[in-house]
């Protein structure tokens, strides 16, 4: 009986890790798509964004397209690698999720509904690439 317990609280465990990192790589997905609609918005056209005078970390609204979208871009890329449970994918999706929140907090006078938005989803993927053990893989 303890074998059959142990055998089944080993794959709810597994069922879990998995369901887990599936989740990151749908939001990293979903979060890659918007971050490279809000470059492409931010460099064809800065009428669509506020700006605001005086602020530290001033930078043109075409420079935070590129570096929206060039984040976009190698979530979206990465995504897929979390898809097979790759553990470079993981590493690299956590870091490209702070990057992320860390260049939407930067940017939230610009527009700050969306960076908000990003910063929870970016959140939501660290802990869920952080939340499985290497072992559960």
């Amino acid at each position: 009986m303890t074998a059959t317990h142990s055998g089944s609280s080993g794959t709810s465990l597994r069922e879990w890790a998995t369901g887990v990192t599936v989740f990151a790589a749908v939001m990293l997905i979903l979060g890659g798509v918007v971050d490279i609609l809000r470059g492409i918005a931010e460099i064809a056209d800065d009428d669509v964004f506020a700006t605001t005078r005086n602020y530290a970390f001033a930078l043109d609204l075409t420079a935070w397209g590129w570096i929206h979208l060039a984040l976009g871009v190698l979530a979206f890329t990465v995504s897929f690698g979390l898809f097979v449970a790759a553990t470079w994918a993981r590493v690299a999706g956590v870091c490209i999720a702070a990057l992320v929140i860390i260049a939407n907090f930067l940017s939230l006078p610009y527009y700050p509904v969306w960076s908000i938005v990003m910063i929870a989803v970016s959140g939501f993927i660290v802990w869920a690439l952080c939340a499985m053990r290497q072992n559960e893989a």
